[in-house]
């Protein structure tokens, strides 16, 4: 419907759905009653008038579910004076009712507390999302950016994985990358990641500079840690990229990252790297100099960065995921379909079920602009074209 328009409300639009759930508890009462009255006098089902508030408990609001067991009280007691049953059968039954209405209020109390719990919850990390994972633009410069992202946490919306792209002078820069472990020590690492990439991400003049900032950010995210926190030890793979202006090229670094997948001309293979320097926060193991990697990057080609949670998920034989041979078979899928159809197949292959965070980007590079067809020439006097 178009923006500021608005639609009268039309029957199909103000009928309400119909909720099982929620009938389930009244129904039961109806069908007990009704079997009650309408079996012989020796024998009673009224007994199972307990269903109504048990089933309430479930689903109903906490003076709903009051509601459906002083309703089956009353029902209950009005079954007893029909069918002539004794004063202490009836106080006997009416008791238990009671009892069972009292243990029904008190769950549906609980529950509704720890689904407001996880409302709120729920609320707070889709806040954190949108400040430590930020939406990615879907277009930077000359390249065209999808994103999966998957955290493994149940309810969780961010997890150890995180990306990031900017457009500075002259180019595009990307990152993703994967802190070691899960919880929240690596939501934190991994926040701290981002922030040292945003601060420095416009002013370093090459991606070894910028990897070096990370690493020095980290290091000091380290040594700030309060006593007997792991996040000294605890370090990071990242994927460097940067896509300059003007330039069918990409430049990569990896710190201990997988390569990414490079798709050119309907083939898949991963880019080539040389050395990879060691993952973040474990540079004091090797001295060594961070080499990037520039290889064609042409309009049409698609780069595919992930994290292991991509190409280390497991099937029920325990065989890993064929993440190149898989991408092969989209390679003329359009760029918006390939990460939706590298999530189903990924959920599919490890049945049903994801152990790790999931992150992939797949990075398009833009088509050149078609050459402008010169216009027609005017025609001359007399509809006739000029000589």
């Amino acid at each position: 419907m178009p923006s500021g328009g608005h639609r009268p409300p039309s029957a199909s639009g103000t009928r309400t759905q119909f909720n099982l759930g929620l009938a389930l508890p009244v129904l039961s009462l109806a069908i007990v009653v009704v079997v009650d009255l309408v079996t012989s006098r020796g024998e009673h089902f009224d007994r199972l008038l307990v269903i109504g508030p048990a089933l309430a408990a479930v689903t109903w609001s906490v003076r709903g579910t009051l509601t459906i067991g002083l309703l089956a009280i009353a029902l209950r007691l009005a079954l007893g004076v029909a069918q002539g049953d004794t004063a202490s059968g009836i106080l006997a039954a009416e008791l238990v009712l009671v009892a069972v209405t009292a243990a029904a209020v008190w769950v549906s109390r609980v529950r509704t507390r720890y689904e407001q719990d996880l409302r709120e919850v729920t609320a707070v990390a889709e806040v954190v999302q949108r400040v430590v994972l930020r939406p990615l633009a879907p277009r930077l410069g000359e390249v065209e950016l999808h994103l999966l992202y998957v955290a493994a946490a149940a309810k969780a919306r961010i997890g150890g994985d995180f990306y990031e792209a900017v457009r500075v002078p002259g180019a595009v820069r990307v990152m993703l990358g994967d802190v070691q472990g899960k919880g929240l020590g690596a939501v934190e690492t991994a926040s701290v990641l981002l922030g040292s990439y945003r601060a420095a991400v416009t002013d370093a003049p090459g991606l070894p500079a910028l990897a070096d900032q990370l690493e020095e950010g980290l290091a000091r995210y380290g040594a700030w840690a309060a006593p007997g926190s792991d996040a000294a030890e605890r370090f990071a793979t990242v994927l460097l990229l940067e896509f300059p202006d003007g330039r069918d090229v990409v430049r990569v670094l990896s710190c201990g990252h997988p390569a990414p997948l490079l798709q050119h001309a309907g083939r898949v293979r991963p880019v080539p790297l040389g050395e990879p320097s060691l993952p973040l926060n474990l540079a004091a193991l090797q001295a060594s100099r961070h080499q990037v990697e520039e290889v064609p990057f042409l309009p049409g080609d698609r780069l595919l960065l992930f994290t292991d949670g991509v190409s280390e998920t497991r099937d029920r034989a325990g065989d890993f995921y064929p993440l190149e041979r898989r991408m092969s078979r989209w390679t003329d899928e359009p760029g918006d379909r390939v990460l939706p159809l590298l999530h189903h197949d990924l959920t599919a292959f490890g049945a049903g079920r994801l152990d790790d965070d999931v992150a992939a980007l797949l990075v398009v590079r833009l088509p050149e602009p078609a050459a402008l067809t010169p216009a027609p020439a005017p025609a001359g006097a007399g509809g006739l074209p000029p000589a």
